[in-house]
């Protein structure tokens, strides 16, 4: 849980800095007022210089960069996108929301989309793909874009947990055709709720900045109130208050990474050498955000019993194995159109995704860890493991 833990004054002074140019909270116009002050603008251009790309668009959320990304790329009634089984639920209610069907793929020992389901899962109706990188470890990147442009279908990453990180030394969520990023009070860098969505192709830049602005095309030649528009949209903007902390956040998020990573090492060199635990896959040359760190034990009580034992010791899981109903597809029975996805029934739709997760356990992993920590969690899992 890292971006908040490092909440001070850094992001207070960019806040104050708006109030003392004018106090525009608003990301667009009152140029008389705001005395050049754009906060929203600064955060998209820095953040696109920091990911290596030309074109970012700040967005009310991740949920809302993803509706924003799959509107600027067409994708809408009749179409299939496919994502994977593990995952939050907003990347299947995006799907939804944009009147496209959802279907799912399996999940490999990475816990993200497994290839070999994704190619199984391609129909004549598949226009997209969502791969997302679970906890931080970036998924098989190199095999899943080589299917998509085999295929010809558009490439989306769900960067929520990845950002910072990196694969082959290719920023996550540049890999694909458009990158999506979550800036929650939980994610590796915050602005309390947020998001970004980065882009290849300047074209898709334009229309998602006009679609997540009610149509607004921001042309220069008139005033907004007499805007140019080329199609309908929503209200996804992000307001500058927002910008600002994400201004200051974005400077802390390579040590915020840093950290993460010499935690994550931490505790798994307090654990590693206990027998029945195996480490989550990672791909050749990735360099994952350590959100979390996730490893496997022989079954589900062993799992449960984890859980319990960290309970006990006064520390805590992250999803798994605790909370994987709102992160596993097999158990979204409330989303219909999901359901008829995958023949009407979402119990025996995903079993080998149902058979990782459910012996998975995930312990949060934050900037500050307290120097008995790796002990604690160590003795907790090593009884559970002998019980």
């Amino acid at each position: 849980m890292p971006g908040y833990e490092l909440i001070g004054s850094e992001e207070l002074a960019e806040i104050q800095d708006v109030f003392a140019h004018g106090g525009v909270l608003f990301r667009h116009g009152f140029d008389a007022l705001r005395n050049d002050c754009y906060k929203v603008r600064q955060f998209e251009q820095e953040f696109a210089a920091k990911m290596g790309i030309k074109h970012a668009l700040a967005v009310t959320s991740g949920t809302a960069a993803l509706r924003v990304a799959l509107a600027a790329l067409g994708i809408g009634p009749g179409d299939e996108v496919i994502t994977q089984s593990f995952t939050f639920v907003a990347t299947a209610e995006a799907i939804i929301e944009s009147r496209a069907t959802p279907v799912c793929a399996e999940i490999d020992t990475t816990l993200n989309m497994d290839p070999d389901d994704l190619l199984r899962k391609i129909t004549p109706r598949t226009k997209a793909v969502i791969v997302v990188h679970m906890l931080g470890t970036p998924a098989r990147l190199p095999e899943i874009a080589e299917i998509c442009r085999r295929k010809n279908l558009v490439l989306i990453e769900d960067t929520a947990w990845g950002c910072g990180g990196n694969l082959q030394g290719k920023p996550l969520g540049t890999w694909g055709d458009v990158g999506t990023f979550s800036f929650d009070f939980a994610k590796t860098m915050t602005t309390g709720e947020g998001g970004m969505v980065v882009f290849g192709d300047e074209d898709v830049w334009k229309k998602a900045a006009a679609w997540h602005d009610h149509g607004h095309e921001n042309n220069p030649a008139v005033p907004r109130w007499e805007d140019t528009r080329a199609s309908s949209g929503f209200n996804y903007r992000m307001m500058e208050l927002q910008g600002a902390v994400g201004i200051a956040q974005l400077k802390k998020l390579s040590g915020v990474v840093e950290a993460q990573r010499r935690n994550r090492d931490s505790l798994w060199q307090a654990i590693s050498d206990l027998p029945g635990i195996q480490p989550r896959a990672v791909p050749q040359g990735a360099y994952d955000t350590a959100d979390a760190l996730v490893f496997l034990v022989p079954d589900n009580p062993a799992a449960l019993r984890c859980r319990e034992g960290l309970l006990a010791a006064g520390l805590a899981t992250k999803i798994l194995p605790e909370a994987y109903t709102w992160h596993f597809a097999g158990t979204w029975k409330h989303m219909p159109e999901l359901v008829a996805a995958h023949g009407g029934n979402l119990d025996t739709a995903f079993p080998r995704s149902n058979a990782i997760l459910s012996r998975a356990v995930s312990l949060p992993v934050g900037v500050k860890l307290a120097e008995d920590v790796p002990s604690r969690a160590r003795r907790a899992i090593e009884k559970a493991m002998k019980s």
